[in-house]
């Protein structure tokens, strides 16, 4: 008897557990979700990009390659909390150049206009050739919340690489994000993005 008390208790215990993470995930699926961007020209993704947080979205990560139906292309997931109201808050500025040597110029441009860095990759563009693509986000609520120096290194060789990055820390600077690929100027590249505080 006491046997089947204790099975019974486990049974109940299991049951109520199932339910419990059961509701769990439902509630998370009812309160989430993802947006997907995919397109071969940059030129339209910034408009796309901005057209989802006019949505409530908001950028999670990019990757640019070889996509089954679309070939090169650069992949954007967004997401938003269906409980919170989000829609424009957040304001996006894309940029695409084969020429590294001019990207450090153009991101920071961006970012004295109050964008953040938020990812970059490197992929065949429809039109573009190979392009380094990076893209940056702006907080309209809080749009002076946030202001950075940029640094950009890009070489073919890594351990170069590495002595610059060293030399970028020693300075101040963190690594925000990096990528390898070929570039018009450089061959293959190491392309390495930083950034420090503006007050520092």
């Amino acid at each position: 008897m006491r046997q089947r008390f204790i099975a019974v208790t486990t049974m109940v215990l299991i049951f109520a557990g199932f339910h419990a993470y059961a509701a769990q995930r439902a509630e998370a699926q009812a309160t989430f979700e993802y947006h997907l961007l995919a397109t071969n020209k940059t030129s339209t993704m910034e408009e796309e990009l901005n057209e989802a947080s006019e949505a409530g979205f908001r950028f999670e990560t990019v990757m640019g390659g070889d996509t089954a139906f679309g070939g090169d292309e650069v992949v954007v997931i967004m997401s938003r909390g269906t409980s919170e109201d989000t829609a424009g808050r957040y304001q996006y500025k894309l940029l695409a150049t084969q020429r590294t040597s001019t990207m450090e110029k153009e991101i920071q441009e961006a970012g004295d206009a109050g964008y953040v860095y938020v990812g970059q990759t490197v992929f065949s563009s429809f039109f573009g050739g190979d392009e380094v693509t990076v893209i940056l986000e702006r907080d309209r609520d809080e749009p002076d919340s946030s202001r950075y120096e940029y640094l950009l290194l890009a070489t073919s060789r890594t351990s170069t690489m590495q002595e610059e990055l060293q030399e970028s820390a020693a300075n101040g600077f963190t690594l925000v994000g990096m990528t390898v690929g070929k570039t018009a100027f450089g061959g293959k590249e190491v392309v390495a993005i930083l950034r420090r505080s503006e007050a520092e």
